[in-house]
């Protein structure tokens, strides 16, 4: 296990995007985002991700040096295209708009199109949350050239993980966030366990048949992830495809190819609201406290040690990781490493 400190990991992102041709604001959001995944425990969104973005670079999926634009705005919406930089950056610039304008109107909807991998969603939330706002991220349009989902009850892939997240500001209490893929698991966790030779939980996948399966090959060879809560998280997964990719009209980008066959069709829906717009801003706080406290003070159930609400691991994750460092398996380490040294960067 190889345990690196956040700023040891921030230099090296940002030296590795640097060297691969991102500007400097690029390198830093990027930076940025991979490393706070890393410390709230979110290890598939950080820099086990970076090999990727630096291949994306260097095939033109990625314009590193490109910068977020508005295609066309009201005072309480904005269109905006990522113009094919990284994703991360292109949605952090998007909820940035949104809070301000939601922060002037009350309420925004964004749209982002043109996006490549935009990480962890409750990067966003969090954001959003920082600043007094409710938010909803919704993205989508992933499976119209990458499938990986099958639907309720199917057999065939359709959709993707297409994933959503919330997140509510509380008063002396952490934010509610919620983050999570439509489907069980991510295809990322299926890859690792593949790797590892390990089975997956039952549940995750099935087989080219639809059979339910815990071998990760079935996955590999046909099969596909499915939806978490059956027909629940199916209708969720079909949601976010209408918001994500229908209602921004992300294929407007589509030919275009310059962020690859997974994201061409993909958008993101970026609903922000302002938490006290109803409710006096110190009894929204004072009321999001006490139901955060009384959900946790909840006696657990046998086999748990305490009740949680979302967000908490995450939370926890990041203040355990600020003082002991973010550890790493020794397989994920090698594969940065080489990548590194691929850029002429020698110290990891």
């Amino acid at each position: 296990m190889i345990v690196k400190s956040a700023d040891e990991l921030y230099n090296l992102i940002k030296s590795a995007l640097l060297a691969a041709g991102a500007d400097e604001r690029n390198a830093d959001g990027g930076a940025e985002h991979l490393v706070s995944a890393n410390l709230s425990g979110v290890d598939t969104h950080g820099i086990n991700m970076l090999p990727r973005y630096v291949k994306g670079i260097r095939e033109g999926t990625i314009v590193p040096a490109a910068w977020p634009e508005i295609l066309n705005e009201t005072p309480t919406s904005a269109w905006i295209t990522s113009n094919g930089t990284l994703g991360q950056v292109a949605a952090k610039f998007a909820m940035e708009v949104a809070i301000e304008k939601a922060a002037r109107h009350n309420v925004a909807v964004v749209a982002l199109i043109h996006a490549h991998h935009i990480g962890r969603l409750g990067f966003y939330a969090e954001l959003a949350s920082s600043r007094g706002m409710i938010s909803i991220i919704c993205a989508g349009g992933f499976s119209e050239i990458d499938p990986i989902a099958v639907p309720h009850g199917g057999r065939r892939r359709v959709l993707h993980a297409n994933p959503i997240a919330m997140g509510f500001p509380a008063g002396d209490e952490p934010p509610l966030i919620i983050d999570y893929a439509t489907t069980s698991a991510s295809r990322v966790k299926v890859v690792y366990a593949q790797r590892r030779k390990q089975a997956v939980p039952p549940g995750w996948i099935v087989d080219r048949d639809g059979n339910p399966t815990t071998d990760p090959n079935a996955f590999l060879e046909g099969g596909g992830l499915l939806p978490f809560g059956g027909h629940k998280g199916f209708a969720l997964m079909l949601a976010t495809e209408y918001l994500g990719r229908i209602f921004t009209q992300a294929e407007q980008f589509a030919t275009q190819g310059w962020d690859g066959p997974t994201f061409s069709h993909s958008g993101v829906a970026m609903v922000v609201f302002k938490a006290d717009l109803f409710n006096p801003a110190e009894q929204y706080r004072t009321q999001a406290d006490e139901l955060e406290r009384r959900v946790r003070a909840v006696p657990p159930a046998p086999g748990f040690e305490e009740v949680l609400v979302p967000g908490d691991m995450e939370h926890r994750t990041r203040r355990l990781r600020r003082s002991e460092g973010i550890p790493f398996p020794d397989d994920i380490w090698k594969t940065i490493t080489e990548m590194a040294s691929s850029l002429g960067i020698v110290s990891v």
